[in-house]
């Protein structure tokens, strides 16, 4: 018994005293790349994209802590620190602003998260394959109109006096009300994007296994059952890491539709940030303080991003990093 507890011992003692070696980010890099640099190389023109476009102009947020000087450029401006952002917390209209972003933000993003799920859920239905298909060209559509022409045929549609929608709501405006005007934005942002936005969970129910669908016919499931039991859990992973990314521009209030659908009546309920940063950036020329209002919209998205990657991750297990 003791020669063999002390041959045991004996065995176990050098493996237990010698540190495995942690290799470090370079090493690791390194040894990933000389196993799949194929893949690399086929990414690289991508990366070369990002790294121009993405990177490089984040040269430029220095400028919100910098007065800008047109003659010395990015970096010759007086450092003035957080005198812009203070300028920008301390102005009538930051409250107004911010208000507005968020009503108009959250209202898209809960009613663009929604309604591509139901409207996937739906065409998964369909039984024949080319009615199925017709479906879906026929809503496209709609996704490949520019937002100018959108923005023409609300004008058109919800005109009190010769719209056939606007005709419906009497002598009143809709795109000159302050109450109306954020469901106008959020519904033609639906009935536009809804459906393209669908693809990935129709890509998603498309790997469910036939036989879960033939197991529950037989257990007596009708169409609601299998919507609820087999559809609903194959795309709630999918669907949580798109509510996460979704999550990142919660601030982000599509530029070019609400510029285009602002006038001097609904203007109090659509001055968002990005209107704002416009004006004050390109039409005043008040370029440090329109770098810093940008750079506070990034900040609160990142922090809306992480916040709801790490809630995504403790509640499914589902998340993006």
């Amino acid at each position: 018994m003791n020669t063999r507890h002390s041959a045991t011992a004996a065995a176990v003692a050098p493996s237990s005293g010698v540190e495995r070696h942690k290799p470090g980010l370079l090493e690791r890099f390194t040894d990933h790349f000389q196993r799949y640099w194929q893949l690399w190389v086929l990414s690289a023109p991508a990366l070369v994209f990002v790294a121009i476009f993405a990177y490089v102009p984040m040269w430029g947020i220095q400028l919100a802590f910098r007065k800008f000087d047109s003659a010395r450029g990015l970096t010759g401006g007086e450092w003035v620190g957080l005198h812009y952002f203070e300028q920008f917390f301390t102005s009538p209209l930051f409250g107004e602003i911010l208000w507005n972003t968020f009503r108009i933000s959250l209202w898209t993003l809960v009613t663009g998260f929604i309604f591509p799920i139901i409207l996937a859920l739906l065409i998964n239905q369909i039984g024949s394959s080319k009615v199925k298909g017709f479906v879906q060209t026929v809503t496209y559509m709609p996704h490949f109109i520019s937002t100018v022409v959108i923005v023409s045929m609300l004008n058109i549609f919800l005109d009190p006096n010769n719209g056939f929608i606007g005709k419906l709501f009497g002598d009143e405006s809709l795109l000159g009300s302050t109450t109306a005007i954020t469901a106008v934005y959020w519904i033609s942002e639906v009935w536009q994007h809804c459906v393209w936005n669908c693809i990935i969970y129709l890509a998603a129910l498309s790997s469910v296994d036939p036989s879960l669908y033939e197991a529950a016919k037989i257990d007596g499931a009708g169409r609601f059952q299998l919507i609820r039991y087999v559809d609903f859990p194959a795309i709630l992973p999918t669907a949580g890491v798109l509510l996460i990314l979704q999550m990142g521009s919660v601030l982000n209030v599509g530029f070019d539709k609400i510029y285009l659908l602002q006038n001097s009546l609904n203007m109090p309920a659509t001055e968002v940030i990005s209107t704002y940063t416009f004006k004050i950036g390109i039409q005043s020329a008040q370029f440090s303080y329109s770098t810093a209002i940008g750079l506070f919209n990034t900040i609160v998205n990142f922090v809306f991003l992480i916040t709801a990657n790490a809630i995504s991750k403790r509640v499914s297990n589902s998340s993006i990093f």
